[in-house]
């Protein structure tokens, strides 16, 4: 029984030129130091300003290279007019509710994968807070994160993904401070609750600092964006960028260091395989099932027929999935089937460098899959949610819509 892939987390794809972004996070990280690396390492900021109109925020970004103790970097700042700031709707005092922000993102002028990433890093936010809070996430309002801008630090961020061609993200184990912060909620521990609810499954090291290291919409974006926690991976190093922080006083500067270059031919991670036996699930809510888990950033999700003890029919569930998401899909598998265990093995993976495209087809946009071997022989698939909408609207047979997308695919690879 095979699972449909309906992740919002798939905008995430080997870039075409197989780039890898690997973060250093020995001082931390936060929204605006992310995109300040990603500016720092080569990302266009004109591209990047004419990007971010098409959310329609009055707000003007400030870039200035700076000095954090031996480190140049540059420094990115939200500017807001001051009409509003004072505004109900769109002022910092004020916030924004996590349904404001999703249709604020919907509406936007944005590149589809550019949109599913921002709504994917404020889901993840909007989730955490829920959670700390003990409300529904319909409920959520943000306050310092739902301001501007971070709504402009969120998007950019996507945006400069898309705009540099990155293919794959890794990062540094997450270096954390200590002490309190202020909050619209009152006096708080760091890290933050939300921080660390969204820091769930990642490795962290002590920053040994008595401040913030890691705001939530950094944690956030850590979540949403990064394929593994590790050393340097193997690759060719084209650029380095370096995203400023608040300027402190500390044993490390405070930035956080992009590291971009090129993996060519198979690559390697690591995956968690869990798997769990069923015996007294109720067969048609699989499909419920294989949703959420894909849903929460599940890998691939597979169920097996099998036979079990005392002779009674049953079913293996196996999900692949990221290390770090163990163990929120490890509560999905006890919320929504009668699983009473969970067996988590972590392995090795290999993989090829592949790529997500949309072509032009005389039945509309659809995307299709490029995956290259080893000896650089690139193959195309086409998507067949896509190929199978675009046969509805149009009438066509469905196979000729696949065979067009797959043609239009290859052409494109010249």
């Amino acid at each position: 029984m095979p699972a449909r892939r309906k992740s919002k987390r798939t905008t995430k794809s080997s870039g075409s030129d197989g780039r890898v972004l690997h973060l250093d996070l020995f001082s931390g990280i936060a929204g605006n130091m992310f995109l300040g690396a990603l500016l720092d390492a080569g990302l266009s900021r004109r591209e990047l300003e004419e990007d971010l109109g098409g959310l329609h925020l009055e707000h003007k970004l400030r870039v200035s290279k700076v000095q954090r103790g031996a480190l140049a970097a540059r420094y990115v700042e939200v500017i807001v007019p001051k009409t509003s700031r004072k505004s109900k709707h769109v002022g910092h005092h004020h916030g924004r509710s996590y349904a404001e922000i999703t249709r604020l993102l919907k509406k936007a002028k944005l590149a589809g994968g550019v949109r599913e990433r921002a709504l994917a890093i404020f889901e993840a936010l909007g989730r955490a807070e829920a959670r700390v809070h003990g409300i529904a996430l319909e409920k959520v309002h943000f306050h310092e994160v739902g301001a501007v801008d971070a709504i402009v630090d969120v998007t950019g961020a996507a945006i400069g993904l898309a705009r540099l061609g990155i293919g794959r993200v890794t990062a540094s184990p997450v270096a954390l401070g200590e002490g309190t912060v202020e909050t619209d909620h009152g006096l708080l521990p760091l890290p933050a609750p939300a921080t660390l609810e969204l820091l769930r499954g990642i490795p962290t090291v002590p920053a040994h600092v008595d401040w913030e290291t890691v705001t939530p919409t950094g944690a956030a974006i850590l979540r949403t964006v990064v394929d593994e926690f590790c050393a340097l991976p193997a690759m060719t190093i084209e650029a380095i960028g370096c995203g400023a922080g608040n300027d402190r006083v500390g044993p490390m500067p405070n930035v956080t260091r992009a590291v971009i270059g090129r993996s060519a031919g198979a690559a390697a991670d690591r995956v968690v395989c869990l798997e769990t036996n069923l015996d007294d699930f109720i067969p048609e809510h699989f499909d419920h099932l294989m949703e959420r888990l894909l849903e929460a950033g599940a890998l691939d999700v597979s169920i097996q027929h099998q036979q079990m003890k005392k002779n009674r029919p049953g079913f293996l569930v196996r999900v692949l999935a990221k290390p770090s998401d163990r163990v929120e899909l490890a509560r999905i598998l006890f919320a929504d089937s009668t699983a009473i265990g969970v067996r988590a093995t972590e392995s090795d993976r290999i993989l090829l460098r592949r790529e997500s495209r949309n072509v032009a087809t005389e039945y509309g946009r659809v995307r299709v899959k490029v995956v290259w071997d080893d000896a650089g022989r690139p193959s195309v698939s086409a998507e067949y949610d896509d190929c199978k909408r675009a046969a509805r609207r149009t009438g066509a047979a469905l196979r000729d819509v696949v065979r067009a997308a797959e043609e239009a695919g290859r052409d494109e690879l010249g």
